[in-house]
């Protein structure tokens, strides 16, 4: 039988500080994002908002050209889901590949897939800046769609394979019996098993790519392709006295991730949890 004794109450301490201590950051995003241009300047940023005022959250979405946050979010938005997209498919039927064909160029790709996981994004920047010069892709979302799948598909992989090797291979060996093509049975039998490794991929490559601000920064400034983060760093540098417009920005850019993530939080527990229950 459960009894509240002094120990219960020093940990249910200890937890309300520690999510005081994780949400206080969120907390100062919103409180000043709710002042005043004024008060956000001449105020604490713990002092709470008084009077409340939305015009912060009115010049965020007011902005026009390269500093339209609506124009920026639809921009993250279409690259980042493309990409993801392009990531799922491409790196499920990766790792399925390589994890059922056990020969020494399978090992041998699987490898080289782990080490450009371990190898930093930012030493292929320059080759990629030029070849995306030469293709006439630089400023355009499907250029930055092809160098994130590019540079994300190592980790793609690497998940699926880590839940691919716990799928049982009964299910596949019955449907080659019944005559299915390898094709068929990824797509029928394989992939619905996978999803919670593709709530994992969806979300992290999701994540990198939503707050991506280097790679963005580098191949999209100066074009009506910008993401988020390069119109919120616009924000930044043009409204430098006008904190809680800033703010009000950063917090609407928040808001599709934190969605994203409450909506696939359990795929993506049960993805790095990995296997099957029988």
């Amino acid at each position: 039988m459960f009894r509240y004794t002094r120990r219960t109450a020093v940990r249910e301490v200890l937890v309300v500080l520690a999510a005081l201590v994780v949400f206080s950051p969120l907390l100062i995003l919103v409180n000043v994002s709710l002042k005043t241009s004024q008060d956000s300047v001449s105020t604490s940023a713990f002092s709470l908002a008084s009077p409340t005022s939305l015009d912060g959250f009115r010049q965020a979405l007011g902005g026009e050209g390269q500093n339209s946050l609506l124009t920026g979010a639809l921009n993250s938005a279409i690259i980042t889901g493309c990409s993801v997209l392009l990531l799922i498919a491409l790196g499920s039927i990766t790792a399925f590949t390589l994890t059922r064909i056990t020969t020494g160029w399978s090992r041998a790709a699987f490898a080289s897939f782990l080490i450009a996981i371990v190898l930093p994004a930012q030493l292929g920047q320059v080759p990629l800046y030029s070849a995306m010069r030469h293709l006439d892709l630089l400023g355009t979302r499907t250029g930055m769609v092809l160098a994130y799948s590019g540079m994300l598909m190592p980790l793609a992989v690497f998940l699926y394979s880590g839940f691919t090797r716990s799928l049982p291979q009964e299910y596949e060996e019955a449907a080659q019996m019944e005559g299915a093509s390898r094709f068929r049975i990824f797509t029928r039998i394989v992939f619905p098993l996978l999803a919670p490794a593709t709530g994992t991929v969806a979300i992290l490559a999701g994540l990198i790519i939503w707050n991506d601000f280097f790679t963005s920064l580098v191949f999209l400034n100066g074009s009506d392709a910008v993401t988020l983060p390069v119109v919120v760093y616009s924000f930044v540098g043009t409204l430098v006295s006008k904190w809680n417009v800033v703010f009000a920005a950063v917090l609407l850019s928040m808001v599709p991730v934190l969605v994203l993530y409450l909506l696939a939080q359990k795929k993506f527990i049960q993805g790095f949890a990995g296997g099957v229950k029988g």
